[in-house]
């Protein structure tokens, strides 16, 4: 069950990713046709790369401020199992907090796995099987 959870997450997050990806471009299609006849098609590109510059500054400093905040939770948290009976975490719960926290950084790393497992058939089958293999002996 944690594991249809964690790729139905990381399925939902590729089709956002791949949405807003595509609204992007588009947008800067548009602007590209909305200054063109002014400035020219050189002058056009320009304000399309600084536009493009300034997107990425926008999503740099949110993820710079998230980073802070999580390093913040991550520095209470250990401090909070750091003293005696502290509990130990499993991988899920870890992988999930990730993806909870991180959502783009969770939405590349499912991409990456996705080309990787296009290029590597054997892979795609090893994961069906244990899919449809009975239940776990454990």
């Amino acid at each position: 069950m944690i594991v249809e959870r964690t790729l139905a997450a990381l399925a939902t997050a590729a089709a956002v990713v791949a949405a807003v990806s595509v609204a992007v471009v588009s947008a800067f299609f548009a602007l590209f046709a909305l200054v063109e006849p002014y400035v020219g098609a050189a002058g056009a590109g320009a304000v399309v790369a600084g536009a493009a510059a300034l997107l990425a500054a926008i999503i740099a400093m949110i993820a710079a401020r998230k980073m802070h905040g999580d390093r913040t939770r991550h520095q209470a948290a250990e401090a909070a199992s750091a003293g005696p009976g502290g509990s130990h975490t499993d991988v899920a719960h870890i992988l999930l907090g990730v993806i909870k926290d991180r959502p783009l950084l969770s939405a590349g790393a499912a991409l990456a796995v996705g080309v990787y497992a296009l290029r590597n058939p054997a892979l795609i089958s090893a994961v069906v099987r244990g899919f449809m293999d009975g239940k776990s002996k454990f």
